[in-house]
């Protein structure tokens, strides 16, 4: 069973001597996410958003953080921290895990990025049996990462077998409206390759129809789409530079100042409000 919006509470729980730990590949540090994950955040918050919810996840939550998924967060500490355990169920390991135990699969419908799990006794337990890993720091013995993480898979499959669904379909994403797709996500700072395979296209495909719905190359229009975003939200949200440019897709602010003054002849803090 999933919980799609968390109750306004903190669920207390300890997690003995564990911080911030990590099983299985890194996640990209980009706004994309290419492999499954499970989340637990142990000290501080977050808030998420997938280009159409927000999700905001509180101390002791559990959830699957789904692949082929565009993700941009803020973390917020407590206490000055922020700590947090990721495992990550990648698709080499997931079809070694499946040619061991059989589960059979349909499609799942609910598209959320975020699938919150319900607590259980059997996870608890299981996130305290990883404190002993971690003794000598972030890393747990190579040998022992794929047991933990098979140990993790078949509980949240007992908890909920629909999850199979999920972790189990290794297709790529179907062929979607191009133009629906990017005007909802034109603030994601990801590549053109992300973007074309997100929309089930080649990156010739995804070039081509592009130039025939918006009139010129994806590259060009993603800038200039951020910048008339970015000019409306100093002027009319009476926004601060310092305050958007991460959101709309720039990486640095001397990168986005430089832009929005080639786009428009003067610099972001120099639009009249």
């Amino acid at each position: 069973m999933y919980l799609w919006r968390k109750k306004n509470r903190i669920i207390q729980m300890k997690f003995n001597n564990i911080q911030s730990c990590h099983l299985g590949p890194e996640i990209s540090p980009e706004q994309f996410i290419p492999e499954h994950f499970f989340i637990v955040l142990t000290k501080g918050s977050m808030v998420a958003f997938d280009g159409n919810k927000t999700y905001q996840l509180y101390e002791g939550e559990y959830y699957i953080v789904r692949k082929n998924h565009l993700i941009r967060y803020t973390k917020h500490k407590i206490n000055g921290a922020f700590e947090k355990i990721i495992i990550t169920f990648d698709e080499v390991f997931l079809k070694r895990f499946l040619q061991k135990n059989h589960y059979s699969t349909k499609p799942f419908s609910n598209d959320n990025s975020f699938l919150e799990v319900e607590e259980n006794l059997l996870i608890q337990n299981f996130i305290q049996s990883l404190a002993p890993y971690y003794a000598d720091g972030e890393k747990i013995d190579e040998e022992f990462s794929d047991i933990k993480r098979e140990e993790l898979l078949l509980i949240l499959l007992k908890n909920d077998p629909d999850l199979a669904n999920v972790f189990f379909n290794f297709g790529a994403p179907e062929k979607i409206d191009l133009e629906e797709f990017m005007l909802r996500n034109f603030r994601f700072n990801i590549h053109l390759e992300r973007f074309a395979y997100l929309t089930g296209r080649s990156l010739s495909s995804f070039k081509r129809d592009f130039q025939k719905i918006f009139g010129m190359n994806p590259g060009r229009w993603l800038i200039q789409k951020r910048l008339e975003e970015a000019h409306f939200l100093l002027q009319n949200e009476k926004r601060k530079p310092n305050d958007i440019y991460l959101d709309l897709g720039f990486e640095d602010l001397s990168h986005f100042s430089f832009a929005f003054k080639k786009e428009f002849g003067i610099s972001p803090s120099e639009v009249p409000t």
